[in-house]
């Protein structure tokens, strides 16, 4: 057949097996040429199950361009073996922003600041238009995000809730946060007297807070002090002595260490050391005429007790020691009186037991009784003024969801003098320290204290004092913070003289950063005595800055 054009015959039964193969190509041409079909060398071409077999590889339409050639011709590809395999599609990843993750998991959503743009979700089915769709971020493993089996779990970070509060500085095993505040402003009647003098006037107020960062037991020292000094001096009146000093400068302090022991998981020993400087508040029938200046009053003392609980209920005693004494008197005259007769010791002891009723409430009972011994027996008025005395009340500690935190009480306190000229001191208790969070912006707080005081006033016992406030502080941007309290008090001075006591007061802080803060306050004060021309009405209006660290 080679070399010649010989018709085909298509039933010669002297065909080879190879020849059989071509038979639907013969068949093709067959149709093409019903007359004549002519012979063709057979080559690999033909045999290529590929499409257009017949023409050349470099004329086919559908050959591989000169690009796709090179990229075949470049570097191959890595080996696999022994590596681990990626899908590219990260284990507990989805398309969607919310429901369920590949693992069964709740998706957790970004928390967002009002006003923030809201993030484009980035994944698999979403990548990002910077990120290849292969190039999909891995989690981070196990063990950094603490998901590993058998790890302790990681200590959470706990949230700031206020970025501009003094976070203090470590010593040692202390944390130290000291701050002070200087004042300047004006007061209408420094005074307190019934035909008001203003004076300019200046206030230092450092504070300084130490407490112990240990896994048991507890020190605490809180040390608060100030000093205010005016611009205006008071002369003797001439009509007789000036029932206000010539210099009214007040300094002021108050200390407190607190110290607690665990002895065992259920039973502590705390101890307290307090001490106090003050002066009589201006106003008060307890200050002599015609001094030059306030006598200071020197408070210290110590308490110290155990507290054991069983179970739910909370039991602890506590005993208790405090001296008071104060400097003498210096006159405008240059002559001196003394105030030993106001110089007393006071010894007594405190029981409280309180039960766990519910998370958030917890019921107390409290007794206290004391005696108060003077270091001299008869006062300037000749009186006795030894006493006994005590309280008992009941209340009730509140943490609900840290929204309403603090305690409140209600009782009956009662005092008993050695001299029989003297009355007994009697009446109803009440103290509060309430704190109510009425919305992340607003907070409410309410006071009350009760207390039985000492008195210079011939025939007087002493004086009962009851106080009450109510402060709202609203914080009108996270760094301004705007405050009004209102307040009123009474003080009985055994029936000879009642006085009441009103103020209202406005103020207003801002912070600059955690190191320093402006502050602006309004207040004015009113009382009301019993007393004919004991009525005093003040305005002070003050300005100030604060630097803590």
């Amino acid at each position: 057949m080679q070399g010649s054009q010989q018709p085909v015959r298509l039933w010669d039964h002297r065909w080879r097996a190879p020849e059989w193969r071509a038979l639907p190509v013969c068949a093709l041409l067959a149709l093409c040429h019903p007359s004549i079909a002519f012979a063709q060398s057979l080559t690999p071409d033909m045999l290529s199950p590929t499409q257009g077999g017949f023409a050349p590889r470099d004329q086919s339409l559908l050959r591989r361009t000169a690009q796709a050639d090179d990229n075949s011709r470049g570097t191959p590809a890595p080996s696999r073996i022994g590596t681990i395999p990626t899908y590219g599609i990260p284990p507990a990843s989805g398309a969607s922003e919310s429901g369920f993750d590949s693992l069964n998991r709740v998706r957790k959503k970004p928390k967002l600041y009002p006003g923030a743009p809201k993030p484009k979700f980035v994944g698999p089915g979403n990548p990002s238009p910077s990120t290849p769709r292969a190039r999909v971020a891995a989690p981070v493993s196990p063990s950094v995000a603490g998901t590993l089996p058998g790890q302790p779990p990681r200590r959470r970070l706990k949230l700031d809730d206020d970025p501009f509060a003094n976070v203090g500085f470590h010593s040692g095993a202390f944390l130290t946060k000291a701050a002070v505040e200087l004042w300047g402003g004006y007061d209408t009647n420094p005074g307190r007297m019934n035909q008001p003098k203003g004076s300019a006037f200046y206030r230092v107020a450092p504070e300084l807070l130490i407490a112990s960062d240990w896994k048991r037991h507890s020190l605490i020292a809180d040390l608060r002090g100030s000093f205010t000094g005016y611009g205006t001096t008071f002369p003797p009146g001439i009509d007789g002595p000036s029932p206000v000093p010539t210099s009214i400068n007040a300094p002021n302090f108050n200390g407190r260490i607190n110290g607690r022991i665990d002895a065992t998981r259920d039973t502590r020993i705390n101890t307290e050391l307090r001490m106090r400087v003050f002066t009589d508040n201006p106003g008060s029938p307890n200050i002599q005429a015609g001094l030059t200046k306030y006598p200071l009053a020197t408070a210290i003392g110590g308490t110290a007790g155990i507290e054991h609980d069983f179970n739910r209920l909370q039991v602890s005693v506590a005993g208790l020691a405090d001296r008071t004494t104060y400097q003498q008197s210096m006159l405008t005259d240059g002559t001196s009186t003394t105030n030993d007769d106001r110089n007393y010791n006071q010894f007594g002891g405190l029981a409280r037991v309180s039960y766990d009723l519910m998370p958030g409430l917890k019921p107390f009972g409290e007794f206290a009784a004391d005696t108060r011994l003077h270091d001299v027996k008869f006062d300037r008025s000749t009186y006795q003024r030894d006493s006994n005395g005590g309280y008992v009340k009941a209340g009730s500690t509140f943490e609900f969801s840290r929204l309403l935190t603090g305690e409140a009480a209600v009782g009956y306190s009662l005092r008993t003098y050695r001299d029989p000229r003297l009355s007994d001191m009697k009446g109803l208790l009440t103290s509060a320290s309430l704190i109510w969070t009425a919305t992340g912006l607003t907070t409410v707080r309410f006071d009350a204290t009760s207390s039985i005081g000492e008195t210079t006033l011939a025939g007087v016992s002493g004086v009962i004092s009851r106080d009450y406030s109510l402060q709202v502080d609203h914080a009108f941007r996270r760094w301004l913070i705007g405050t009004a309290k209102v307040g009123t008090g009474t003080s009985d001075y055994d029936g000879t003289r009642f006085d009441k006591r009103y103020f209202v007061e406005g103020g207003l802080v801002y912070k600059l950063s955690r190191t320093f803060q402006l502050k602006a306050q309004v207040r004015h004060d009113w009382l009301d005595s019993s007393i004919t021309g004991a009525n005093s009405a003040s305005t002070v209006v003050m300005l100030g800055i604060r630097v803590q660290r």
